[in-house]
């Protein structure tokens, strides 16, 4: 293993042991929602989810206004900067993350326990997080992007994981 290929692993295993943790704190902090029916649980997971949208939302109007502020306004002359570049890419990874999110939280909140339901929100704060984390180690060096994205992935990951064993198990 090459010294970049340590820095990576060593920041995803980083990032998700503090996505694991997180996520486990905040459900023991956060309140139990007091509903039951299927209806109120996808409600109360897509207003999760649409938090989990801002970081995406952000990144598109910071890659727009970069553009409108440089000659890259016309993406066809590929007069992007480095940090444009970069952000584009960040934008990329985020819808992709924010995809597999969005239908695993949702499904996540019809197989939870209701005593648990506050794992989607949880799930949502800790993707917020990781996302920033994500860029933000981006544009300081590409190989620290790691933590952010493995903490984002994994958590996609255990998410349907767990709806998986529970669609099935029972």
């Amino acid at each position: 293993m090459n010294s970049d290929q340590r820095i990576v692993a060593i920041g995803a295993a980083s990032g998700v042991v503090l996505m694991s943790a997180s996520v486990w704190m905040l459900t023991q902090a956060l309140p139990v929602p007091g509903i039951s029916g299927p209806g109120d649980r996808l409600a109360y997971a897509l207003q999760a989810t649409l938090f989990a949208m801002l970081p995406l939302f952000i990144m598109i109007a910071a890659v727009g206004n970069s553009r409108f502020l440089s000659e890259a306004i016309d993406p066809t002359r590929h007069a992007e900067s480095r940090s444009m570049e970069i952000d584009g890419r960040v934008v990329d990874n985020t819808l992709q993350q924010s995809f597999v999110f969005a239908i695993a939280s949702l499904a996540l909140s019809t197989v939870v326990p209701v005593r648990h339901l506050q794992t989607v929100w949880a799930c949502a704060i800790v993707f917020v997080v990781a996302r920033a984390c994500f860029w933000w180690g981006y544009r300081v060096n590409p190989l620290y992007r790691a933590p952010g994205m493995a903490a984002t992935a994994y958590m996609n990951l255990g998410m349907m994981a767990y709806v998986l064993f529970r669609t099935f198990a029972d």
